[in-house]
């Protein structure tokens, strides 16, 4: 949890036990990966609205996705709960750590996704709400139970994953053209490298959780390596796709380009080494990608 939302916690009259639940439900809300998730339908929204960006549109579009990520997290959290008190990395999340009840996460998650998807249907359009429904059906009850029957998990879970990029051109556009599958795409193949390099760091971790992630299926990390490799190299074709269909300029072009090279360099190391520090430079690496490239839409947008 950073600091701010502690700040904020701290300065409102609650007593300490209702702070520490409030904290908990804040971490239910996976907030890291809510403020990517959102990050990437503003991506969406900006390529997919070439001018006349309506605010009020943009703003309600950001939090239908957002409540729906925040939900969904902790919907996650709920139906891992007794997994994630088997791992070291997990084992103080609100669920295992007893901060928060199963009952509580279950009801917040629903409730922040009705939310979200209620939000996104009547400001939005139905398609952009019919892909956040898609995503946390997919994520819920197809990625998460897969990644402990087979090590194709992460691979399968890059659809979800993609889909509120998707749903941000949707918003935008309310039609499903190439532009808005060349952003998908850029992130399902995101994706790949880092996830395979998380799992890699924490494959121990995965393994006493009885987690089928490929580095635990396949350790020696040769598979692991060569994929985080070659899905990282395929980021510098595909991150230069919305420039060649139209819905981006020159300075994306280019700095996508700066950007794919950057994160290359340390999958490269991976590759060679397969030690965890490179493994941790993949990682974040890729988690400065994706702030990134939302940066360089911006900044192409607002110059167009």
């Amino acid at each position: 949890m950073t600091d701010q939302p502690r700040s904020l916690l701290a300065a409102l009259p609650l007593s300490a036990e209702r702070r520490v639940q409030l904290q908990a439900c804040w971490e239910l809300t996976k907030p890291e990966i809510t403020f990517q998730v959102t990050l990437s339908a503003l991506a969406g929204y900006l390529l997919g609205c070439p001018e006349g960006l309506n605010g009020w549109h943009l703003l309600g579009t950001l939090t239908g996705t957002g409540l729906t990520a925040a939900g969904v997290g902790a919907l996650n959290h709920y139906l891992e709960r007794d997994y994630d008190a088997a791992m070291r990395r997990t084992a103080r999340r609100p669920l295992p750590s007893g901060r928060v009840s199963p009952t509580t996460a279950r009801y917040l998650g629903m409730l922040l996704v009705f939310a979200g998807v209620g939000l996104l249907c009547p400001v939005a359009n139905a398609l952009t709400a019919a892909l956040a429904i898609a995503t946390v059906l997919l994520y819920l009850y197809v990625y998460t139970p897969l990644k402990r029957r087979t090590k194709y998990n992460t691979l399968i879970g890059t659809i979800p994953g993609a889909l509120p990029a998707l749903g941000g051109w949707t918003a935008a556009t309310n039609n499903l053209d190439v532009g808005g599958w060349t952003l998908f795409a850029i992130l399902a193949v995101w994706q790949m490298p880092h996830f395979l390099s998380l799992a890699w760091m924490y494959r121990k971790d995965y393994e006493r959780a009885h987690y089928r992630m490929l580095p635990v299926v396949e350790p020696d990390g040769r598979s692991t390596a060569w994929q985080t490799l070659g899905f990282t190299a395929l980021l510098l074709p595909l991150g230069v796709t919305p420039y060649l269909v139209g819905v981006a300029g020159p300075v994306y072009l280019v700095g996508s380009i700066l950007l794919g090279l950057y994160f290359l360099r340390p999958a490269v190391a991976f590759f060679r080494t397969r030690h965890v520090q490179d493994a941790r430079r993949v990682l974040i690496a890729s988690v400065v990608y994706i702030p990134a490239l939302t940066g360089l839409i911006v900044l192409d947008w607002l110059l167009r």
